[in-house]
């Protein structure tokens, strides 16, 4: 190697280490503070169902239409993020969640709950996949991945502190000048992401060419390097927005998704009544538990996505955990005795997630511009559409036959079908070399 080329990989690396400490953190945070406000409700419901006679299917109904309400405005969300820019979006994305979140204290009934579901999943649509598209902005294809998966850690981070904050909220504040435990809560975390969503607003950089932080030779370094891999993939093939809403590589990847967050939200939304079901435990008790799942997720999807970047494998480091997921939801579902159901659930989160973070690069290996910001909101918005079938389907499998085992048998073959599609769409992919199909160079990042 000789020294221009040792020189240009020193600014490179120095360059990548710069944007994870200085971009990735703060977007952690704001994906911390988006699921909690996202599955708070599964933590509220414990008090809440009882105070207002919520049955399962009606609070499975109203967990679930928030991603309706998601799905319609997510792709113009993030079309208008990729216009004006992420620090206006997402602090605006986030100010407006996080009043309506604070809006659930004083929800009366059934309808009132639906309907600030709905109007939840509005004022959040477009935050993930714009920051999913932010990433691909700043960080080059082959760190791409590693910096998703980073972004994609806030999920279980976010239950881990939201898991005892809340059940903290519900018993501490129970009461306090006439309101519920669970108004409280509500109160207290919706404030919070407003409150982060004014600082986006001044630490969010809209893209690496006015990025002050960086030195000249970064930023000149950074600037070359994704305008290269811009024209590289637009050299293959430069989608429109309509074409990347109907390309069918995007369509199979909605799908592939759709699979996973049925599962995924199937099974965290209820997992603080599933947990409490298994007879003996406190609401609160329930609650803290629910933070033992997501820490064995957490530390699965730091594992998966450490060794996958080591080996250079992907397909196996989704189809493998998406399969140990499926696995523990069945043991979930059926197991008579309570320590090995909560084993089942520990194992399903972690296999769920840990196949989950590989997936989101992926639809930047052909896209690029406004057919990125689409093709990404599109896979992301029909794949929120599982986050109203899982917890639907579950609410109303309990009513009907009295138990989960059901719901979990159904959430087990949708995570297990995700993992073969993805398998074989990136073994395609792979194998197609020829003009019209992924740069070889970005397939590196995809599989070995």
């Amino acid at each position: 190697m000789n020294a221009t080329t040792q020189g240009t990989q020193r600014v490179a690396d120095e360059t990548v280490r710069r944007l994870l400490w200085r971009i990735l953190p703060f977007l952690v945070l704001c994906y911390i503070v988006a699921f909690l406000d996202r599955v708070n409700v599964g933590f509220a419901a414990l008090h809440m169902n009882g105070d207002l006679g919520f049955s399962a299917t009606v609070y499975g109904l109203g967990a679930g239409i928030f991603s309706i309400g998601y799905f319609i405005f997510e792709v113009p969300s993030n079309l208008i993020l990729n216009r004006v820019g992420a620090r206006i979006w997402i602090a605006r994305i986030m100010v407006s969640w996080g009043l309506i979140s604070a809006g659930f204290a004083f929800v009366q009934g059934e309808y009132s709950f639906y309907v600030m579901r709905f109007l939840l999943g509005v004022a959040e649509a477009g935050f993930f996949p714009g920051i999913v598209l932010y990433l691909s902005t700043w960080f080059p294809a082959r760190t791409l991945g590693g910096a998703t998966a980073i972004f994609i850690l806030g999920l279980p981070i976010a239950v881990l502190i939201g898991a005892p904050m809340s059940t903290g909220i519900l018993v501490a504040m129970d009461g306090f000048v006439g309101l519920a435990g669970w108004q409280w809560m509500f109160l207290v975390e919706g404030g919070m992401a407003v409150v982060v969503g004014v600082f986006a607003f001044f630490l969010l950089s809209n893209g690496p060419g006015n990025a002050t932080w960086l030195k000249p030779e970064q930023r000149d370094w950074l600037v070359r390097t994704l305008e290269q891999e811009r024209r590289a993939k637009e050299c293959v093939r430069r989608y429109g927005v309509w074409e990347a809403l109907m390309n069918g590589k995007v369509l199979l990847l909605c799908f592939a998704i759709f699979c996973n967050i049925t599962a995924l939200f199937g099974i965290t939304l209820w997992m603080p009544q599933i947990i409490k079901g298994f007879g003996g435990l406190s609401n609160t008790q329930a609650g803290l538990l629910t933070a033992v799942p997501y820490l064995c997720a957490g530390i699965a999807m730091v594992f998966n996505a450490r060794h996958s970047d080591r080996t250079g494998e992907r397909r196996l480091h989704v189809l493998v955990p998406a399969c140990l997921g499926a696995i523990g939801l069945v043991t979930a579902g059926l197991a008579a005795s309570p320590v090995l159901a909560m084993v089942g659930i520990c194992v399903s989160a972690a296999g769920i997630l840990s196949s989950n973070i590989l997936f989101w690069p992926l639809p930047s290996m052909f896209l690029t511009g406004a057919a990125a910001a689409a093709g990404i909101a599109l896979v992301n918005s029909v794949g929120n559409l599982g986050g109203f079938v899982g917890p639907y389907l579950t609410g109303w499998t309990k009513d009907y036959f009295g138990n989960y085992a059901a719901s979990m048998c159904v959430l087990a073959a949708m995570v297990t079908l995700y993992g073969v599609i993805i398998y074989a769409f990136v073994t395609v992919m792979a194998r197609r070399s020829e003009p019209g199909h992924t740069p070889a160079g970005e397939l590196a990042t995809v599989t070995k």
